[in-house]
This record gives C-alpha cells, structure tokens and sequence, in this order.
C-alpha cells in the first residue's frame, strides 16, 4: 500500500466512513461484471442532478422493450435545489442499489454535480461479490474514477435518462444508434467505433484498459482516493462549457501529475468550447494545439473528434476494459 492509500484508508476508519476494499495495483485482473441477459434487472437513480419521474418515463419505456425489468430508486422525483434529493437521501438510495443482488445494472438519471458530495460515504465492496454496470457519464466520473482505482470494477461511461428521446421512433438514425450502443454494450456485444482522420492526430496503435471520463471531473479528483491511474492504460476525455485556458489549465495538470508519461493512447472526444466574454482576451490557441503542447516527446497515438461526451454522438465506452486503439491516416478504429 503506497503512502496515499494507507492515508486514505486511515482517515476513513477515523472518521467511521466506509473502507476502500482495495487499491488496486496496476497489474490486478479487472472485475467485469456479467453481461446482461433478457429479464435482467436495472435500477434508476439520481446520485447528482435531480430528475422528474416524469423525465425518466422514455428510458423505462424504451429498457423495458430490450426485455429488461427496470426499477426506480427513491431519488428519482425528489430535489434538494440542484439534487436528487440530500446527500444522504442519494447516498442511501445508491447504497440500496450497490448492495441488491436482484439489479444487474445501475442508471444514473443525469449528471450534473453532486457524486462526489458522497463518494466517500458508499461502500462499494458488494460489487466485489457481485459485480453489477454502474452507468453514466459526465459527473458519473467520480464513480467511473473511484470504481476503478479503488476496485478495479469495470463500469459503463455512457448517455443517461435525460439523453433518451421522447418518443423512440420520432428519433434520428445518430440518436437512436448512440443509444442502442447502451444495449449492445450491456450485452457484451463487441464494441467497434471510428473517428474521421484528423490532420493532427498521432499516428500509432495501442491496447490496454481503457479509462477517462469528463476532463474537469478527472482533473478534481487529483490527489484524492478516486485519483485516476493512467499507466499503460488508453485515456480518453471530454468537457464541455469550459474555456479555453481552463482547459489549457486542465492539460497542464495531466501533464504536471505524471498522468501523460506512460499512456498507451490519448483519445480526445467532444469539446464544446466556451467563448471569451471579452474578445479582445481570446487565449489564441486551439483545442488541438493545447493537447499537442503538452505531448512534445510523447511516442503513443492520440486521436482528435472521437465520438464521446457532451454530444448527440456520445457512444458507450466500457472502462476499465482492455480495448484497442488504432489511428491511421484513414482515421481512427477504438475496438473493444
């Protein structure tokens, strides 16, 4: 146990909150939860931004004609301004879920802010017995993150209730088939997206587990017990309404943290981009260039425009599993 973790795990038995069961060591198996199977359970609940019972209606509708049961967690309706209820409402209705051996996957309602109010306060060591796909993106990072460096438990970065459309066949074709890669991912189905090639993308190949999330979120959790491990592992990233130096900020703290050294792969998804209040204060660099200045020397492939984040064509990614990232001058290939 390395200094940060026999800290961690002191000052939680301090404090009477629940222990971390493990740190995961870079070499550990990941836990993969069981791929789901018609009848299967899902639960629906609200570890951050608050949502209507209403507002979940199309995503029960719509995970109920793929043959799943759905249940809704006591969260789903309630509000404490801009939560799903207080924190120890979302805290005991997310415990509820981690803890039931009768729900095979976790659907976080929407984002927003709010899971790493409580992080600390669930225990997660039933997904040691039995392993369940926490779903979500966005703010979901922090479990993401958490799942991940202190379990090593797979989980699903993908769109939540809120992104499910009203009526399912007045859709567009790129709607429905990013929320079809719920599913399929769900399932077990193999995962193959493509990215179109990019004029400064990083030529290259790569495997190894796949990790990342929302870049805010990622950068947050830096220095704490969630703090994301990078090495040999392919990182992706997303952000949206930041501006650009402050996501010049966030890539030099990739950079200063270490977390950029040993990658096997960077792939950079969809960044919707704040602009300057005052034009005559624009930062003058590009997106592409911000990433590109804090990779001088590095030998890994890194690809631009990859279908993820605060987007309609935002895929589902199963993190922590192994994938394989291939970038060419035809584009990219994310298998997995």
């Amino acid at each position: 146990m390395n200094r940060l973790d026999f800290l961690s795990t002191t000052l939680l038995s301090a404090l009477g909150l629940p222990l971390a069961a493990r740190s995961t060591p870079e070499s550990a198996a990941i836990i993969r939860p069981p791929f789901l199977r018609e009848g299967d359970r899902i639960a629906i609940t609200s570890p951050a931004g608050f949502v209507t019972e209403k507002d979940v209606q199309p995503a029960v509708a719509l995970l109920r004609s793929w043959g799943f049961g759905v249940e809704l967690g006591r969260t789903i309706g309630k509000r404490a301004g801009s939560f799903g209820g207080s924190d120890e409402e979302r805290t005991s209705d997310l415990q509820h879920w981690i803890n039931s051996t009768q729900v095979k996957a976790i659907l976080c309602a929407r984002g927003g802010y709010g899971a790493v109010r409580i992080v600390d306060r669930l225990d997660f060591s039933p997904l040691l017995h039995h392993p369940k796909w926490i779903i979500g993106f966005s703010d979901i990072t922090v479990l993401h993150c958490h799942l991940n460096r202190r379990y090593g438990i797979a989980s699903l970065h993908a769109k939540m209730t809120n992104s499910f459309p009203e009526d399912w066949n007045k859709a567009d074709a790129l709607q429905q088939e990013t929320i079809l890669t719920i599913r399929d991912a769900l399932l077990g189905k193999p995962m193959e997206y493509s990215a179109p090639p990019h004029p400064l993308n990083r030529l290259g190949h790569a495997s190894g587990p796949l990790v990342g999330g929302n870049l805010r979120t990622i950068e947050n959790l830096a220095g704490s017990a969630s703090d994301l491990r990078t090495v040999n592992k392919i990182l992706f990233v997303e952000d949206t309404g930041e501006y650009l130096y402050s996501i010049d900020r966030m890539f030099r703290n990739l950079q200063r943290s270490g977390k950029l050294d040993h990658l096997a792969g960077l792939i950079i998804g969809g960044f919707k981009i704040k602009p300057s209040e005052d034009p005559s204060e624009e930062f003058g660099r590009k997106l592409e260039e911000i990433v590109l200045d804090v990779l001088p020397d590095c030998n890994y492939p890194v690809c631009f425009d990859f279908p993820v984040g605060h987007q309609r064509n935002n895929r589902a990614l199963r993190c922590g599993m192994t994938h394989h990232l291939r970038v060419s001058n035809t584009g990219s290939i994310l298998n997995g």
